[in-house]
C-alpha cells in the first residue's frame, strides 16, 4: 500500500478507545471541522503529522499479534485518509479487530469503510440544525445526520456520543439530540464532559 495516511500520534496501547477491547490507537492527522471544544486541536491540521509513518505502525503491529484484541483510527477525522480502507485491510489481514471513531464528514468514504470495520465510535455534535455552532462548517450536519443514517443501516457496531460544554449546548439541546437519534432508531447517546485540556479556545477553556 502506498504509505500515505498521515499520522499525528499512535497509542501503543488503549483500554478506553473501545470499550472493552485492548487496542492500539493511530491517530490521524487531519479534521475538515474545527469544532471549539476540541482536546486535539493539534490533529486538526491537515498534512503531515507529527507520529510515526504508516510502515513503522505496521511494523508495531508486526509484534503485537495475540497481544492485542484491536486497531483504532481515531483523529483527527480519519476518514480524510484516502488510503484509509487499504490500511483496515492490512490490519484485519494480520488477525485485529478495527475499530473507528468519525464524525462523519464525509458519507461517502465512511460507507466505504463501515464493510471494514467491527465497531464505530460516532461523535455527534449537536442537534443537526445547529451543528455549525460547534464545527463552524455550514452543512456539517446534513453531512453528520447522513452518515449516521449510513451507519445504522449498515448494521455494524456502534456507539453515539456528544460532548457538552455549556456555553454550546444547553438542556433544551441535549434534549434535542436525543430525540433525532431516537428518529434514527439509536436509544442510548452517551454524554461526555468537555475536558479543558487541549482545548485551545480561551473562552471555553477558562
Amino acid at each position: 500500500m502506498q504509505d500515505s495516511i498521515e499520522i499525528g500520534g499512535l497509542a501503543r496501547l488503549s483500554s478506553v478507545d473501545w470499550p472493552g477491547q485492548l487496542a492500539a490507537t493511530v491517530f490521524c492527522q487531519g479534521c475538515p471541522w474545527a469544532c471549539r471544544y476540541c482536546h486535539n486541536a493539534s490533529l486538526m491540521r491537515a498534512g503531515s503529522g507529527a507520529g510515526p509513518s504508516w510502515a513503522e505502525v505496521r511494523a508495531l503491529l508486526e509484534t503485537r499479534r495475540g497481544l492485542l484484541d484491536a486497531v483504532v483510527f481515531s483523529g483527527g477525522e480519519p476518514t480524510l485518509q484516502t488510503h484509509l480502507p487499504e490500511a483496515m485491510a492490512e490490519v484485519r489481514a494480520m488477525g485485529f479487530k478495527v475499530g473507528l471513531h468519525s464524525a462523519g464528514p464525509y458519507p461517502a468514504r465512511l460507507a466505504a469503510v463501515l464493510p471494514l470495520v467491527d465497531w464505530v465510535g460516532f461523535d455527534v455534535k449537536a442537534p443537526f440544525a445547529k451543528y455549525e455552532r460547534v464545527t463552524g462548517i455550514p452543512g456539517s450536519g446534513e453531512r453528520a445526520a447522513e452518515s449516521l443514517r449510513l451507519l445504522v443501516a449498515s448494521g455494524a457496531a456502534f456507539e453515539t456520543r456528544t460532548t457538552v460544554h455549556p456555553a454550546l449546548l444547553d438542556e433544551a439541546a441535549v434534549a434535542r439530540i436525543a430525540a433525532e437519534l431516537a428518529a434514527l432508531g439509536i436509544a442510548n447517546n452517551r454524554i461526555q464532559p468537555f475536558r479543558a485540556h487541549g482545548c485551545t479556545d480561551a473562552a471555553l477553556a477558562a
